[in-house]
């Protein structure tokens, strides 16, 4: 290590990733007050000190297609960095999330002697198992955001450290529902039911009309209930308008502009898409029903082919290792299923308690201090015995 603070390479992948770098980077400037930082930042990173070799947007894509029309980019923008960081020979080199691009990053800078992380794991667990081959390849140490992910990579002899989530050392045990339904005015004496039909296009067309018609099924039977929709980014407000106007004129739907966390609060019960939302759900302690749905054909070469490799699809089964909050999938997710599900959750407070007693014993467990946590495993690498080379 040298005199100066060592030298420490990082690369996210895309906005999640860069929180997650911000705070890892926050927690090892503190432990290394000369520490200096290099590779590909988001805003969160450069305010903690990194310096950019390229922007977190070059890596940012979605869709397939996109991805296909800038492969040759992404090789020349990996080529890039891997000259970069070798002739600038950090002490260890981090890549947060992105795979697809950094595992190949990591390998190749393995292969040079040194030492590489990889921050929040694949999800080998739920499909494409033998990708793990290719991360033991690349990651001297993989870090972990989820405890039952340890096992798995343990068990695929791929080293690796649980150290929290830091989403659950930001959001309280005890949230208060009240002060979010002021925040974004809500009434305080009616039930709300939020809704969340994803955050891209796609989600929005397969789920949003199937939750709406649930929503209208619910105020059937409930007329006292209200629905709250967080729209996840504004070129889906229109769309989302556009459904409720076609498919149920006469309920009274609010529409905020983000703010997904507070409604998430603020609501009795949630019926969302699979994705983070069911973890945020689950940090807020609000009752939910996940629904998803993907296009036929995926849905069936998946199955067929038996891509998928997870009992459940939703993060609070998974942690619970059970069905602890309904999962409707596929053309399973209409009406008629879902709305029993949300009715229940909002008339039985049995049904409530089981999940919001469940929710707050796997906040503790998540609640690790990732940020310290993440940075006790990098400062163990950098201080280590000197690294080798691995054969080519």
């Amino acid at each position: 290590m040298r005199d100066t603070g060592p030298r420490i390479a990082v690369v996210a992948g895309e906005l999640s990733g860069d929180t997650l770098g911000g705070g890892l980077l926050r927690a090892l400037k503190a432990r290394y007050p000369h520490a200096r930082f290099l590779g590909v930042p988001g805003p969160a990173m450069v305010e903690a000190g990194c310096e950019a070799l390229a922007g977190i947007d070059d890596l940012s894509l979605f869709g397939l297609g996109e991805v296909l029309r800038e492969i040759p980019r992404l090789i020349r923008l990996r080529r890039h960095l891997i000259q970069r960081i070798i002739a600038w020979r950090p002490d260890v080199f981090i890549g947060i999330d992105a795979p697809s691009f950094n595992t190949g990053l990591e390998r190749r800078l393995r292969l040079s002697g040194i030492p590489t992380v990889h921050y929040v794991c694949p999800t080998a667990w739920a499909w494409r198992e033998r990708r793990v081959y290719h991360l033991r390849e690349a990651a001297d140490m993989m870090l972990s955001i989820f405890p039952f992910e340890e096992a798995f990579f343990r068990r695929h002899h791929v080293p690796v450290r649980f150290v929290g989530h830091p989403l659950a050392d930001e959001l309280p045990l005890h949230p208060d529902g009240d002060s979010a339904r002021r925040a974004l005015g809500l009434a305080p004496d009616v039930p709300w039911v939020g809704i969340l039909p994803g955050s891209r296009n796609a989600e929005v067309d397969r789920l949003g009309p199937r939750f709406l018609a649930t929503a209208r099924w619910l105020r059937a039977r409930l007329p006292e209930v209200r629905f709250v929709i967080p729209v996840a980014k504004p070129s889906l407000r229109a769309k989302i308008e556009a459904q409720r106007q076609a498919l149920a004129p006469e309920l009274d739907i609010t529409l905020i502009n983000g703010r997904a966390r507070e409604v998430m609060r603020a609501a009795s019960v949630v019926l969302t898409a699979s994705g983070t939302a069911t973890l945020e759900a689950l940090l807020a302690k609000t009752p939910m029903v996940v629904a998803y749905a993907v296009s036929p054909v995926s849905y069936h070469i998946a199955r067929t082919l038996d891509l998928i490799k997870v009992r459940w699809v939703s993060m609070p089964n998974l942690l619970a290792d059970r069905m602890l909050v309904p999962e409707v999938l596929q053309n399973e997710a209409r009406p008629e299923v879902l709305g029993p599900w949300l009715y229940r959750l909002l008339t039985s407070q049995a049904a409530r308690t089981d999940q919001i007693d469940a929710f707050e014993s796997l906040h503790e467990q998540l609640r690790r201090g990732a940020n310290q946590g993440a940075a006790r495993a990098v400062a163990e690498i950098i201080e280590s015995p000197p690294w080798h080379a691995l054969p080519a």
